[in-house]
């Protein structure tokens, strides 16, 4: 037990000494309203740092309140988000928003159970927001987290699960200061995945992306920023100026209507 203890104080020390001398700074990192740190974490999902950064600002004044995300029209909405990607993202927050007003009155719950509610947050973004919002010493994983522990704890172990992390970062967290403690955690992982090969592999969880180009995602990515840009299109609109084979664009549109993302009448798509 007093080794486990001396590893664990040693693993703090080595975390927060490196925050002190090497953190970064973020605006997100600079509030604490949980409106502001819920579009900040919808948008750090699968998307690097500092393609959000100004998208985070720009979408500030445009929607500085639930209130304002939740009334906006949707078309409005996705032509903000364009240019992050995995644009169901843009649909999960103003649905998030929208029951917010509804059952809360436009405030924020504390509690991640009751976060979890709401559409499209998943127990990471419930936690995180809990956090970051309302300081509380939650236990959550995301993949600068999980590169971090699986270094220190886990560097002679393959296929470890996030449920073990989970158990090593929920005894290791902060409770004085949580919010800053994970800041230095995700600022040590993204540190550390630079300099040596990505710890992650180790996970039980670990997948490789799949290639963006000549992927569905694409497809999907180039309709929606069409019909965001230029307004209402047809497929072959879409394809001469995407340079994307039309068998691709049309399942990617199929799935888009499906989700409710965009709307087609006549061969002629537009932004629902």
């Amino acid at each position: 037990m007093t080794e486990s203890r001396e590893t664990d104080e040693a693993f703090k020390k080595a975390i927060w000494d490196n925050y002190r001398e090497r953190g970064r700074a973020f605006p997100w990192r600079e509030t604490s309203d949980p409106y502001a740190i819920l579009v900040s974490e919808i948008m750090l999902q699968q998307t690097q740092t500092d393609r959000v950064v100004p998208k985070y600002r720009a979408w500030l004044d445009l929607f500085p309140t639930v209130q304002s995300l939740a009334t906006a029209q949707f078309s409005d909405v996705l032509s903000a988000w364009v240019g992050l990607g995995y644009n169901r993202r843009a649909r999960f927050l103003q649905e998030a928003c929208k029951r917010l007003v509804a059952d809360y009155g436009g405030s924020f719950p504390r509690e991640p159970t009751e976060l979890e509610r709401l559409p499209g947050i998943g127990p990471y973004t419930a936690r995180a927001v809990s956090t970051f919002a309302f300081g509380a010493p939650n236990a959550f994983i995301e993949t600068n987290i999980r590169a971090v522990y699986l270094f220190f704890f886990f560097a002679d172990r393959e296929g470890v699960s996030d449920k073990e992390l989970l158990e090593t970062i929920g005894r290791t967290v902060d409770r004085d200061n949580p919010r800053e403690w994970y800041y230095a955690l995700m600022d040590y992982g993204a540190e550390l995945k630079k300099k040596i090969e990505n710890p992650n592999r180790k996970s039980r969880h670990y997948a490789k992306q799949s290639a963006f180009e000549g992927s569905e995602r694409q497809a999907r990515g180039a309709i929606v920023r069409y019909l965001a840009t230029r307004g209402n299109a047809t497929l072959d609109d879409v394809a001469s100026v995407e340079r994307i084979d039309r068998a691709r664009l049309d399942k990617a549109a199929r799935s888009l209507v499906a989700e409710g993302l965009v709307a087609e009448r006549d061969g002629v798509y537009r932004i629902s």
